[in-house]
């Protein structure tokens, strides 16, 4: 079976569009997005019915959280608080309705969806280093789990013999064999908003009969998405940052 697993979309109906193109082109037979579908980007709604479309195995991210008033988001920093309170009164009730059935944790074995952490996933912790990972796999019930929330891509791999030494691939494209492995932790970086200086837009691909597990990139047009966004009146970094990966 071919996975294809759509991390952070952030809105970004442009870089989506890219990404489930390609991932057509990949052969998917089963779709996966890691929660965050809104936020930041202008068009939320669009991105809502691409990801019911697809029929995606979908958990819940902070950003959806948020515009459901089930998250503070005075820990958020004044652009995404800025493009929270745009977002919510955008949403169409069928929105939120799909973004209150999404839950913390779905588990579709062979793998497990969340946002943050395995361990704290109503904290929307980040899984950044082995530490971080460490702790997820410990708590992992399945051999593989798809995470998002960093916007960085990387792989973490366990054998069950040395649950201690955890084998990372760190980069911003990726492909490995997973054959030997108990675990395999693939946070699959960002649709929407990259944050690894590589503007491309990121998704996962993982094949279950050749145990492969995949970082893959795609251009896409940011500046259309970049007018879109000044054009709404979101604040400009939320803009400019796409350009430069960050």
């Amino acid at each position: 079976m071919r996975i294809g697993i759509l991390g952070d979309i952030h809105a970004n109906a442009e870089a989506l569009h890219a990404v489930v193109a390609a991932m057509r082109n990949d052969g998917v037979e089963q779709w996966v997005q890691v929660g965050d579908i809104v936020g930041y980007g202008p068009e939320p709604s669009v991105c809502i019915d691409i990801v019911k479309e697809l029929d995606c195995v979908t958990c819940l991210g902070n950003h959806d959280a948020a515009v459901l008033d089930r998250l503070d988001t005075s820990y958020f920093n004044n652009f995404a608080r800025a493009a929270i309170h745009w977002t919510r009164p955008r949403l169409r009730p069928s929105d939120l309705e799909f973004l209150s059935s999404l839950e913390l944790v779905v588990r579709r074995p062979p793998y497990t969806v969340v946002h943050g952490t395995m361990h704290l996933p109503e904290q929307f912790g980040y899984v950044i280093s082995p530490v971080e990972a460490l702790d997820s796999l410990e708590h992992q019930d399945t051999q593989l789990c798809f995470v998002g929330h960093s916007h960085v891509p990387a792989i973490y791999l366990r054998r069950e013999a040395s649950p201690e030494d955890i084998h990372v691939v760190p980069h911003s494209e990726a492909e490995i064999s997973y054959r030997g492995f108990d675990r395999v932790l693939m946070n699959v970086g960002s649709v929407g908003q990259p944050r690894d200086e590589d503007p491309r837009a990121a998704y996962g691909l993982v094949d279950t009969e050749q145990e492969i597990a995949a970082i893959r990139r795609v251009h896409y047009d940011i500046a259309a998405v970049q007018k879109k966004i000044r054009d709404a009146g979101l604040p400009e970094v939320l803009a400019n940052r796409l350009a430069l990966g960050v």
